[in-house]
C-alpha cells in the first residue's frame, strides 16, 4: 500500500514539476497526505455514524471508538513504515518501537495494557457500575490510557451521582480490586435494620415487616432464573431463594428486624424509601411497637429482687426517688411498680 501510495504522489508531483528527488522531503510529504486522507475518512465515517445510529447511545460510542482506534493504529503502521523501510520488516520495527517506548514511558505502557484488557477481557463496559481503587461509579467512557466514571456515594449518603466524573488510569486493573455490580448478574443483595424496643411486640412488628417487603420489594424471581442460565456458562452463582424476608437478631438497645431483598443497584435507594415510608406508617398505627434508640436506666438492686433489702438502703432510695420527682417531674419505673 504504501508503494501504491508512493507512486500516485510522486505521478501528481511530477505532473505539477515538484522536484522531490530529497527522500526526507518526499517522506515528509508523503506522511502529511496519509495522516490527512486517513482524517478526511474518519470524519466522514463519524459523520455517518452519528447520524445513523444518533438515537441509541450505546452503539454510536461503540462504533465511534471503533473508528478512532482505527484510523489511530493505521496511520502509526502506514507513517512508521514509511520512514523505517529501511529496517526490514515489519515485526523489526515494531519491536524497536516497543522498546523504546517500554523503557521512557512505562506506566503509561501498563496503561495501554490495561487498555487492551478490558476491551479483549471486557471485565466492565460503558453503562457499567464498579468499584474500584476505593471509587464507585457508573462507567461512561473508556479511552487508551484512562477510563472515567461519574461517582457514585462519597458526599451523598445514597449509591446515587454527585455529579462529578473520575478519571482512573486502565493499570489499576491490574493492582486494584474490581468489583463489577451488573456483569452476569445485575442484582444485589439490599438489608435494613429495623430496631424495635424489647418491650415491643416484636411477632407483630416482624409480620408488618414482611407483608411491607413482599409488597414493595422489586419481583426479580423470573430475571434471576434467566441470567443464572445465562451466567451458569462462566460463573458458578446458585441462589435457591430469592423470596425477600426478615431476620431476628438481638442488640443492645432492641430487637433487630432485618429486612433483606434483592434489587437493582440503580433502584437501591428508591426501595429503601418506599419500604421505609411504609414501615413508619405501619408502627404509627399499633401502640405496643416502638423503635429503639439508646436509653438510660436506673437499676435498683433490691427493687429487682437481686438481694434481700437494708432498711437504711431502702430509704435512702426511696428518698432519692422522691427528690428525682419532685425535681424533674420524672419517676423511674421498675419491673416491681409494673406488677403493682
Amino acid at each position: 500500500m504504501i508503494e501504491q501510495v508512493r507512486e500516485a504522489l510522486d505521478s501528481f508531483f511530477s505532473s505539477i514539476n515538484l522536484d522531490l528527488t530529497n527522500t526526507f522531503q518526499r517522506n515528509l510529504l508523503i506522511s502529511l497526505v496519509i495522516i490527512l486522507l486517513l482524517w478526511l475518512v474518519r470524519w466522514l465515517l463519524l459523520r455517518f455514524i452519528h447520524r445513523r445510529y444518533a438515537e441509541n447511545a450505546r452503539t454510536l460510542y461503540n462504533l465511534r471508538k471503533t473508528v478512532e482506534y482505527t484510523s489511530v493504529v493505521l496511520g502509526v503502521l502506514l507513517v512508521g513504515r514509511l520512514w523505517l523501510e529501511g529496517i526490514g520488516t515489519l515485526v523489526t520495527y515494531l519491536g524497536l518501537l516497543s522498546a523504546g517506548i517500554a523503557i521512557a514511558l512505562q506506566d503509561l505502557i501498563v496503561a495501554l495494557a490495561g487498555w487492551i484488557f478490558i476491551v479483549w477481557r471486557r471485565p466492565f463496559v460503558v453503562g457499567d457500575r464498579i468499584e474500584i481503587a476505593d471509587q464507585m461509579g457508573d462507567v461512561i467512557d473508556i479511552r487508551l490510557f484512562t477510563f472515567s466514571m461519574l461517582e457514585i456515594g462519597r458526599r451523598i449518603n445514597a449509591e446515587q451521582s454527585t455529579g462529578r466524573i473520575i478519571h482512573i488510569p486502565n493499570g489499576k486493573i491490574f493492582s486494584e480490586v474490581l468489583t463489577n455490580m451488573h456483569q452476569g448478574f445485575p442484582f444485589i443483595w439490599n438489608e435494613i435494620p429495623v430496631m424495635v424496643t424489647f418491650e415491643s411486640d416484636w411477632e407483630k412488628a416482624k409480620a408488618i415487616l414482611v407483608n411491607i417487603v413482599n409488597e414493595l420489594a422489586p419481583d426479580v424471581s423470573d430475571a434471576v432464573k434467566q441470567y443464572g442460565r445465562r451466567t451458569g456458562q462462566r460463573f458458578v452463582i446458585s441462589y435457591n431463594n430469592v423470596t425477600p424476608t426478615v431476620y431476628t437478631s438481638v442488640a443492645d438497645s432492641g430487637v433487630v428486624l432485618t429486612l433483606r431483598y434483592m434489587v437493582d443497584p440503580r433502584q437501591r435507594r428508591g426501595s429503601e424509601q418506599a419500604i421505609w415510608e411504609a414501615t413508619l406508617r405501619a408502627f404509627k398505627l399499633h401502640w405496643d411497637i416502638d423503635f429503639a434508640y439508646p436509653t438510660q436506666r436506673e437499676y435498683l438492686h433490691f427493687e429487682e429482687r437481686k438481694r434481700p433489702p437494708d432498711p437504711q438502703e431502702a430509704t435512702t432510695v426511696v428518698a432519692h426517688r422522691s427528690n428525682l420527682q419532685r425535681d424533674t417531674g420524672y419517676l423511674p419505673t421498675t419491673p416491681r411498680d409494673q406488677r403493682e
